[in-house]
């Protein structure tokens, strides 16, 4: 696995990691939330709401509540799933995935482990970066309401 080094706990609140033990996790999460985050599960495509908010505002990990993506870099991919061409920098951790044969990059929340969904290099300008995320892995926090207390 090659996560983003963890900045300054004072400065940050990723470098602060959340550890639970998976039946806690299952308690707070919904079955499919948690299959998305914990057992690497994928949500079917057009299914998130997500994929159509249009609204400003924050994408947290729907685990641990830790900012993930703005609403600035999210676009519409065409692949049935939210997608953004850049993460908040160090939230991501990324390790190769070889579920489908092929390697591909699959990311997670630095803070709690939770699984996002995998990033391809076909995504727009300026990055190139198509992070492609399950919807069920992230919560809509709209511009001007307040971000949730991140869970501990």
């Amino acid at each position: 696995m090659t996560d983003a080094p963890h900045p300054d706990a004072a400065t940050d609140p990723a470098a602060v990691p959340v550890e639970k033990s998976r039946e806690e996790w299952r308690s707070l999460l919904e079955p499919a939330a948690y299959g998305v985050l914990f057992e690497e599960n994928t949500e079917r495509a057009h299914t998130s709401p997500l994929n159509q908010e249009k609204r400003g505002g924050t994408y947290l990990c729907a685990a641990c509540h830790l900012p993930l993506f703005t609403s600035r870099t999210k676009y519409d991919s065409g692949t049935g799933w939210p997608s953004f061409f850049q993460a908040i920098p160090g939230r991501l951790g990324t390790k190769k995935d070889f579920h489908l044969f092929l390697p591909r990059t699959e990311y997670h929340c630095i803070r709690c482990g939770g699984h996002q969904g995998h990033v391809f290099k076909d995504g727009p300008r300026p990055t190139g970066k198509r992070y492609c995320n399950n919807g069920l892995a992230l919560v809509f926090v709209p511009e001007g309401e307040e971000l949730p207390p991140l869970r501990t």
